[in-house]
């Protein structure tokens, strides 16, 4: 990992993870692992695969495995980042997601599914589809344009293209903060929470590239408008495929774009729920530091998540690859991997009974730390206003 002579090569660490990052590519392959098995057998269920896999699967291995605080050394970390393997196990993901993305249109075009059936391949398919995003995630950090532009064609399956610029210019900028659509607030529920990111978020971007624009003296009605391209590679995509399969794939298109955001929104919920950055007396909110992002080291759902989980050290260090993310003692810690959370965040009642405490806990029970949604402030023993 280190040349010979260099300070890195007297330091003596393996990643044991290494190879295990290549499982990365099991969740494109869901739809066509679907596919195969409802080929074989004529069972609807297999069809159903990503849901299973997402909600039922993964939690548990994440309960069996356990979890994995280590972190590489810090005289590591750079040559750590250059190992280009990482690299090629994240691009890895996109290939594999179109050929199974043109696979199961193929399928939901051909008129043989149930209901039932069409239903279960489109959420298996939205599954490949939000786990891109967070592909896409992975990729729009880096500096490298290749990167970026992988990013952009990552998200098109989902129409969810003003993800490249929110979350990287507007998210980054004010998270844990009233302003973020996608930080849910202490006792707003994911129901209320998912329509005020989708709108948000996409409002957002929308004026980040228009104000860009404008400083050079643009319009935002422009191909260079990088929500628009984005979006633009999602109109070619869904309409070729439309061609090829019938409107028939139409409905499945949506319903697997819809999911797939919705997975992306309800890690979103999770990932900053109740934490808040302090506003400083000169009206600037304090540095964004590991206090304020929930984190998780669940190996299983880390390792499909391209460490996701250690969200801590990627809000401290944007542009750091997924390799090097490290666990920090001082960030506040999930009860399990998000497999599990997310599930528990669609039941809004569970969800306040295992998180509310734990983000008062956060605060040493003063609630008018955390960030409290409009309206529940009497809840939690703050003033209004």
């Amino acid at each position: 990992m280190a040349s010979p002579g260099s300070p890195e090569a007297t330091v003596e660490w393996v990643d044991t993870k290494r190879y295990l990052w290549l499982l990365g590519v099991i969740i494109p392959l869901l739809p066509l692992a679907a596919m195969g098995l409802y080929a074989m057998s004529d069972l609807t269920v297999f069809l159903w695969i990503g849901p299973i896999v997402v909600y039922g699967v993964i939690p548990v291995v994440d309960l069996a495995i356990g979890r994995d605080a280590e972190n590489p050394p810090d005289e590591l970390l750079r040559s750590l980042e250059e190992d280009r393997y990482y690299r090629w196990c994240v691009y890895a993901y996109l290939p594999v997601q179109f050929v199974s993305l043109v696979a199961a249109c193929w399928l939901a075009g051909s008129g043989t599914l149930t209901p039932l059936g069409y239903l279960g391949l489109a959420l298996t398919t939205g599954v490949m589809a939000g786990i891109a995003i967070n592909t896409a995630h992975e990729l729009g950090h880096k500096k490298e344009s290749v990167e970026r532009r992988l990013s952009k064609i990552a998200l098109a399956q989902s129409f969810y293209g003003h993800f490249y610029i929110e979350h990287n210019r507007g998210h980054h900028v004010r998270v844990a903060t009233p302003e973020d659509p996608a930080s849910s607030r202490l006792g707003e529920s994911f129901w209320r929470f998912l329509p005020r990111s989708v709108w948000g978020s996409l409002t957002s971007a929308w004026r980040l590239e228009r104000t860009r624009l404008a400083r050079g003296g643009s319009s935002p009605w422009t191909i260079r408008n990088d929500v628009l391209n984005a979006w633009l590679m999602s109109v070619v995509l869904w309409g070729v495929l439309i061609a090829a399969f019938g409107p028939r794939i139409i409905p499945f298109l949506l319903i697997q774009a819809v999911f797939g955001f919705s997975l992306l929104e309800v890690v979103n919920y999770i990932e900053h729920y109740g934490l808040a950055r302090r506003r400083e007396p000169g009206g600037r909110y304090e540095r964004c530091a590991p206090r304020h992002s929930w984190n998780s080291n669940n190996v299983a759902t880390n390792l499909l998540l391209f460490h996701l989980q250690r969200h801590s050290d990627h809000h401290a260090n944007p542009t750091r690859r997924y390799q090097a993310l490290r666990h920090v003692d001082e960030a506040p810690q999930m009860p399990s991997g998000y497999a599990a959370m997310i599930t528990v965040a669609y039941v809004p009642p569970l969800w306040r009974w295992l998180m509310d405490r734990r983000v008062l806990a956060h605060y040493g029970g003063d609630a008018s730390l955390a960030n409290v949604r409009p309206g529940r402030e009497a809840r939690y023993g703050v003033a209004a206003g």
